[in-house]
């Protein structure tokens, strides 16, 4: 391989980057619905959102109890509080989308490898080392949020008060066309 056929290889490596497969949506004649990453006859492309990722802790950290109970301590006792800022609690708002931003502020501000993260209904949903964070797609109705703060391992060192808000979304009729 000459110099010029290796850079043309180098260069189409370099440019290929990540590559975001299609979904397709395809209903058969009785109704079954299949998803597949190759096109068909009569596929519909699916949108599919970017997934969330959470930083669990290393199961090496998690078999020290002792020693993990007294870190976490140390680190915990550095933040004198962390809290949301919006929503507040006991607050109703509409999102036609269901998107929800938590704006969250802590005292001291954040330390060097530390995250904060939150929780919809004691599930996590997002971490941040911003102050912001938007969760995609909450359900109408009530939920409750937690924040916490995160240590490089993903242990919880700082958890703040619980809020309760409500989510307000249209609802679409999708009413039958007459014959």
């Amino acid at each position: 391989m000459n110099s010029s056929h290796g850079l043309l290889a180098a260069t189409l490596i370099a440019l290929s980057g990540p590559v975001s497969a299609e979904v397709y949506r395809n209903v058969d004649q009785y109704g079954n619905v299949t998803y597949s990453d190759e096109p068909s006859k009569g596929a519909e492309t699916v949108d599919v959102k970017p997934v969330t990722t959470i930083t669990l802790p290393k199961p090496q950290n998690v078999q020290k109890t002792d020693e993990l109970r007294k870190e976490v301590e140390r680190e915990g006792s550095v933040y004198d509080s962390v809290s949301f800022v919006y929503p507040e609690n006991n607050q109703a708002f509409q999102s036609g989308s269901g998107d929800v931003q938590f704006e969250i502020r802590s005292t001291p501000d954040l330390q060097k490898g530390h995250k904060y993260e939150v929780t919809l209904d004691g599930q996590p949903v997002g971490q941040t080392a911003a102050g912001s964070i938007t969760v995609n797609n909450v359900f109408r109705g009530t939920h409750t949020a937690r924040v916490h703060i995160i240590d490089e391992n993903g242990i919880q060192v700082k958890t703040g008060p619980s809020i309760t808000f409500t989510v307000h979304r249209p609802v679409v009729n999708k009413r039958q066309p007459k014959q």
